[in-house]
């Protein structure tokens, strides 16, 4: 079908309302969905550095672990059930509160920040192609990796860089630009592939010496003063970083959830984020206080506990374990990258010129975007800071989630109009004033306002894990005490 283009209207075929034959997620979507949203070298080394900073108190790490992701849960139940009732995505479903062209462009902070991470973290997977094309290489003629070409630097990268830069990027617009309905199978793929790639790497830890290792792992855990006052603090910490990790996601998390068959799938499939938690967790960190044991026999190997995957393979002495984890690396940054980055940049890219962009066109402009970003990281961008200026915009979000959460359930009591969202006519529902939703737009200044003083001001900053809560609430009381009346 073509789609329509017409100054005169906001509907585009990758916005509107989802066919109820297509809502065709359940639980188990969901469960692969939370999986691969933890399954990032960020979140493997998130995880295991709370158990190292608390000296491995699995009492205060392992409860705010569950009550960040009781609070995950929640918002997400929150945000998703609007999107899973009426089929719309995270920016359409934002007119409602802030007008059509409040969306539009509080929306596009969502993109800013969605273009930059995925530019950034696909460096980082460049990485892991570099390694499989370097050991390649060495196994085929070692001598070749002393050439110059190998040694020859533009921009921070040798050839080998920009080789897996590029592949990265184009392997990346291919696979994300076919829609939902591949993004739903690949995720499902991916989730599993990279839990078989975590078994593999934690049998390959554990069978070197099932008692060394198993001996090494309980006795890394101190249960002494576990349920002690002075816990409290960093257990809230542990549970504002949990739920900081997941909060981007939060907002946007209506993109996936208008796919879902029902409320009840949803609330069942949203609570398996606690299990990918857990799973998540004992793999992670069995492996590397597996991993540390052993270096630690031999000193020389070791002047840190290694926290990052790419840096325990690289002291790995198997090269098929070094392969397959790797693998397994690649599939878990790829598959982050899609939903917490890519899909949420499509819809809200698109959004802004309804009428002349598709997936596809969306998806080209954001793996062009994002490989600029991606090539300019090492030498220019890492250096002045551009993830306190992510954090700052991230500081939007909350805020946003506030009013729509208020404006939802409390001012349109969980009713849309359905025509008026896609409408420009000046007399619409959402039109409001000039397409703005003043009240709505002042209330999200105000909570950005609190949320961003988190980051910003240092006597703040040990709130800044409930930055993303404080600006939700203090920008959703604000909205729903202006728009009561």
């Amino acid at each position: 079908m073509s789609q329509q283009k017409s100054k005169k209207t906001l509907i585009n075929w990758d916005l509107v309302s989802v066919n109820p034959n297509d809502k065709n997620w359940d639980w188990k979507d969901l469960f692969y969905f939370w999986g691969t949203a933890i399954q990032s070298i960020y979140g493997f080394s998130l995880i295991v550095s709370l158990y190292l900073i608390y000296d491995l108190n699995i009492f205060v790490v392992f409860c705010g672990t569950i009550l960040g992701s009781l609070l995950v849960y929640f918002f997400s139940n929150l945000i998703g059930q609007p999107s899973q009732k009426f089929g719309l995505p995270f920016v359409v479903l934002l007119r409602s509160s802030l007008g059509i062209n409040g969306a539009k462009y509080f929306g596009f902070l969502r993109f800013l920040v969605g273009i930059f991470m995925f530019g950034i973290q696909t460096y980082f997977l460049s990485k892991a192609f570099t390694y499989l094309i370097r050991i390649a290489i060495f196994s085929f003629e070692p001598s070749i990796l002393e050439e110059d070409i190998f040694l020859t630097f533009l921009l921070g990268l040798n050839i080998i860089d920009w080789a897996s830069i590029i592949i990265a990027f184009i392997f990346q617009a291919f696979l994300f630009s076919n829609g939902m309905m591949f993004n739903r199978k690949f995720i499902k793929f991916s989730a599993i592939t990279v839990y078989i790639g975590l078994t593999i790497f934690f049998f390959s830890v554990f069978l070197n010496d099932v008692k060394f290792t198993s001996h090494a792992f309980i006795n890394s855990f101190d249960f002494d003063n576990s349920f002690n006052l002075e816990n409290l603090a960093p257990l809230s910490t542990v549970t504002g970083t949990i739920f900081a990790f997941f909060s981007i996601m939060i907002l946007s998390f209506g993109d996936f959830s208008r796919y879902v068959k029902n409320e009840k799938e949803l609330k069942k499939g949203n609570l398996t984020l606690l299990l990918n938690l857990i799973i998540f967790s004992i793999f992670a960190l069995f492996i590397v206080v597996g991993v540390d044991a052993f270096l630690k026999q031999n000193p020389e190997n070791l002047s840190r506990i290694l926290i990052n995957p790419s840096d325990i393979i690289g002291k790995l002495d198997n090269l098929l374990v070094t392969n397959l984890a790797l693998i397994f690396i690649l599939f878990a940054s790829l598959s982050t990258n899609l939903i917490a980055n890519f899909i949420p940049s499509q819809y809200t890219l698109i959004n802004f010129i309804p009428s002349s962009l598709s997936i596809k066109s969306a998806s080209l402009i954001i793996s062009i975007l994002g490989f600029f970003i991606g090539i300019f990281w090492l030498t220019y961008l890492s250096q002045v800071g551009i993830l306190s200026f992510i954090d700052t915009f991230g500081a939007f979000f909350g805020p946003l989630f506030g009013v729509m959460i208020f404006d939802f359930y409390f001012i349109k009591e969980g009713k849309l109009i359905n025509k008026d969202i896609y409408s420009l006519d000046k007399n619409g529902v959402y039109y409001y004033s000039g397409g703005w939703h003043l009240k709505g737009a002042y209330s999200v200044v105000l909570g950005f306002i609190f949320s961003a003083s988190t980051i910003w001001n240092s006597n703040l900053m040990f709130l800044q894990s409930y930055s993303w809560l404080i600006g939700a609430f203090v920008a959703g009381i604000t909205y729903y005490l202006l728009a009561k009346d």
